[in-house]
């Protein structure tokens, strides 16, 4: 009598799972889950190009419980049933789907790429959260994902950016100032694309004309200019502040009591000193009406929020709203995920704002670190 082939005996076995009863689809489910996480790398490669074909025929026989069971413990083999794999993978069920996109190391670039082409948002971004993404996945996420899954990209250190990539992020960034400063923030952005993202500037809001003859609107309010400190001033500052900070007295505390005085040119001086950058431009940041370089000046000057707020408090002629304050708090806070950023968009206001202050002032205050 000749003894079946494995083929045989596996296909006879792929046909007693399609007509067992359920409960016994369940144990044999859990059994061979038994046998494939239990074995030997090379072991475990060979059962699972065995049991693939009946692992498939089980998960069309068995609840939706224990394919979510079957897809967390499948994610986490290095060999694991492909073709069983795919099939969670690409699940309507996230809960059976997600932990599979999420973490197994066995399904290919172009196995992701597939499903992210056709997936919900939910499946793209649990791609969107893997430990490390090839750039031809990133690009493909970027053109088919939303928002939410583009963020996540970003937020994510072990997502490769292609060129290509970078270009549809701009694009998008254009019309998204969150995008914007998560795209501004991430550590591995290339210093051209932060010169990009940075430099552009929002179109201005179009406004219809009236139909008809209306009441005139009243006249804005004269803007308050503050009165900005002279060379002399800053000459006079300067000794005391670089003996403050050599003697390492040039702290909160300090520069907190300047803010709430009113001592501008100490003030501005302290700015300069702690931060490296000259007294022009922390002129242009503490007069601007936008007060996000200020925020990025005090945070490059290592100072905390409550002496960031007491100074945002007391600029001349500019008040802060609660949003304003919201805000200012927000990118306070968002700054210290990346000190290598802000120090980069830093340079970036410095140098747009040099280029303004050439024909405002005749004369420039340098201070050096």
């Amino acid at each position: 009598m000749m003894a079946n082939s494995p083929a045989d005996i596996l296909g006879e076995l792929e046909d007693a799972v399609a007509a067992c009863p359920l409960d016994r689809c369940d144990r044999i489910l859990q059994g061979i889950l038994q046998l494939l996480t239990g074995s030997s790398d090379r072991s475990q490669e060979l059962l699972a190009n065995m049991v693939d074909g009946v692992l498939l025929r089980l998960a069309d026989r068995v609840e939706t419980t224990a394919l979510i069971q079957l897809g967390a413990a499948l994610a986490e083999l290095q060999m694991a049933p492909l073709e069983t794999l795919r099939r969670l993978a690409s699940h309507d069920d996230t809960r059976v789907a997600c932990p599979v996109l999420v973490k197994s190391q066995a399904l290919s670039t172009s196995d992701l790429e597939a499903i992210a082409i056709s997936s919900s948002e939910r499946q793209q971004l649990a791609i969107a959260t893997r430990a490390f993404i090839e750039p031809p996945l990133t690009e493909t996420l970027i053109r088919h994902g939303g928002r939410t899954v583009h963020l996540a990209l970003i937020g994510n250190s072990g997502a490769r950016f292609s060129d290509a990539a970078y270009v549809a992020l701009v694009e998008r960034c254009a019309s998204d100032d969150e995008l914007t400063k998560a795209l501004a923030l991430r550590p591995a952005t290339p210093d051209p694309v932060l010169r990009k993202l940075l430099s552009a500037s929002p179109p201005a809001p179009i406004r219809a004309e009236p139909t008809t003859p209306s009441v005139p609107p009243p006249q804005p309010a004269p803007q308050i200019v503050p009165k900005l400190p002279g060379p002399a001033a800053y000459a006079g500052a300067r000794p005391e502040i670089v003996a403050l900070n050599r003697i390492g007295k040039l702290n909160d505390s300090t520069v907190n009591r300047f803010a709430i005085r009113g001592e501008t040119a100490n003030l501005f001086t302290a700015l300069s000193v702690l931060s490296g950058a000259p007294i022009e431009i922390v002129e242009h940041v503490m007069t601007e009406d936008d007060c996000e370089g200020l925020v990025m000046a005090c945070r490059a000057s290592r100072l905390n929020w409550q002496t960031t707020l007491a100074i945002l408090s007391n600029r001349s002629g500019k008040r802060l709203s609660f949003t304003e304050r919201e805000r200012a708090q927000h990118v306070f806070e968002t700054l210290l995920l990346s000190t290598s950023q802000w120090t980069v968009r830093w340079g970036e206001i410095a140098a747009n704002a040099k280029e303004s202050f050439r024909g405002h002032r005749g004369a420039k205050v340098g201070v050096s670190r």
